[in-house]
């Protein structure tokens, strides 16, 4: 497709997930959330600083009806669709279909119905989005978008491709016809898990990679941190299908990829975060955290005192990934050791280990050291707030945030070195002045247990050596992991993919 020299680019970007968009690109832009996870985020912000830029930015998600949730007084489907007709813009494009319409979630959490999902959303943006807006470049995001970057490619549009996470479905193109979508004009740029010879023999029998035909297909791959993608190119990560660690190599070997370090919403700010109890900046961090603390030990009835080192777990208590068995290893004993300085630790989180970390809870009588609850949004932010330390023992993290909205609100992670964790944590240096929180290189309870115990080290400093080295971490991490910065990388990515400067 040529590109009109004179005019700015514009860009789609297709993606699942918003948690928000901007007011200015439409009447009700700001009313519509539909969020499952950190991509909803990171989506939102870059379409907001593509926006304010001056960017021509659009982009294209389903029609969910949980997308009008927080405008829903109740569950008629008459009032979601006055509240879908209120929406106007030519630059927010809602992909129809029923399937999104009857979920009252984002996901289903069930995989045939998310493949039905994810392939009536990419049938409406390859047969009327992408004709409706004609757009110089397409900026797909995850698994759910993975059959765009082969129907781009085969007319032309340069097309971007990021991975937030590494999961991903599989059918035969049979399926994917059925739902619409005429991968006969494109079937030659899809990853089929089998070698194909010939679309004939493939159609029924040889299965599609969603997420590796996102990687095969598209222009230019990038994942959310750099540290990430080096790993799987050196095959650091056995979860990582060999289908995928070899594309995403031919990727990198071809100078068409690189790694993007994720920030945090600019909502994750201790100054006017409304979740708090209190209020505070870094130089007043010390009476603000103390505040939260006590607030939120008497939520969660947690023995009330100031002075106790508070641990956050804000992670899902998922085993495979997010490490939550390290600490199910370490816990008691890693209490007892500390039970005079009154060790505390807050877990808000859902997920596989939930009941384990419930018995052990029960096991020893730990209701006022350790509290669990379900995740809840306000309730983690205050935990944010409140705590001193974050847990982050990911045995491997494509991006992860909580290890940097943690150090925005002066809670310093204690943290594995992997992935994007490796590019935004640093070990804190024994005589201060460098480092934002506690890495350990041994995934195991010992590894995780040593990390604590520096922890522990420097919370025995002296109130006016930790305040500063705090209100250090504080300000430079309001600095550094912003969406500014982050948009600015993509701005760059996309003029290369370009070759021409994103705004004119």
């Amino acid at each position: 497709m040529p590109i009109s020299r004179n005019r700015t680019p514009r860009v789609l970007i297709v993606t699942p997930e918003i948690t928000y968009l901007p007011a200015g690109m439409g009447a009700g832009a700001d009313k519509m959330c539909a969020k499952a996870g950190g991509l909803a985020d990171v989506s939102s912000s870059l379409i907001r600083a593509l926006y304010e830029q001056g960017g021509d930015v659009h982009v294209a998600l389903p029609n969910y009806k949980a997308i009008f949730r927080d405008q829903l007084k109740n569950d008629f489907d008459e009032e979601v669709d006055r509240i879908r007709n209120s929406i106007t813009s030519d630059r927010i494009h809602l992909a129809e279909d029923r399937a999104f319409f009857y979920l009252n979630q984002i996901y289903s959490g069930y995989g045939g119905e998310d493949i039905k999902i994810s392939l009536a959303f990419q049938r409406e943006v390859i047969n009327h989005v992408i004709p409706k807006v004609k757009p110089d470049l397409i900026h797909c995001n995850d698994w759910m978008t993975g059959l765009i970057p082969a129907m781009a490619r085969r007319v032309g549009i340069p097309c971007l491709f990021t991975l937030h996470n590494i999961h991903s479905r599989e059918t035969v193109m049979a399926d994917i016809e059925d739902r619409g979508i005429d991968t006969a004009d494109f079937w030659e740029n899809l990853y089929f898990t089998e070698p194909p010879k010939s679309y004939e023999s493939c159609r029924n029998k040889n299965f599609v990679d969603y997420l590796v035909s996102g990687v095969f297909a598209s222009h230019y791959v990038n994942t959310v941190s750099p540290t990430f993608f080096q790993e799987i190119v050196d095959g650091a990560h056995g979860v990582v299908t060999p289908h995928l660690r070899r594309e995403l190599a031919n990727k990198w070997h071809a100078g068409c990829a690189t790694g993007i370090l994720n920030a945090p919403d600019e909502t994750y700010n201790p100054q006017s975060d409304g979740a708090l109890f209190r209020n505070y900046d870094a130089k007043s961090h010390k009476a603000g955290k103390r505040s939260n603390k006590i607030h939120l030990q008497e939520r969660l009835g947690l023995k009330r005192d100031h002075n106790a080192p508070l641990f956050f777990w804000p992670s899902r208590l998922d085993p495979l990934q997010k490490g939550c068995g390290l600490l199910a290893e370490i816990l008691y004993d890693t209490l007892s050791h500390y039970w005079g300085e009154t060790m505390q630790v807050v877990m808000v989180a859902d997920g596989a280990f939930y009941p384990h970390f419930k018995g052990i809870i029960d096991d020893f009588n730990l209701q006022e050291r350790v509290a669990l609850c379900p995740f809840d949004e306000s309730l983690s932010r205050l935990a944010y707030g409140a705590a001193d330390f974050l847990f982050m023992p990911s045995k491997f993290e494509p991006c992860g945030l909580p290890q940097m909205i943690g150090p925005l609100y002066g809670t310093l992670p204690v943290a594995f070195d992997t992935g994007g964790i490796h590019d935004s944590v640093a070990h804190m240096a024994v005589d201060g002045g460098q480092g934002n929180g506690f890495l350990f290189v041994g995934h195991d309870g010992p590894g995780l247990r040593w990390a604590v115990d520096e922890a522990m080290t420097f919370w025995r400093r002296s109130d006016t050596f930790k305040g500063s080295e705090i209100q250090r971490v504080m300000e430079e991490s309001k600095e550094t992991f912003n969406h500014s910065r982050t948009a600015d990388r993509y701005i760059d990515l996309y003029e290369t993919m370009l070759k021409r400067p994103f705004v004119v």
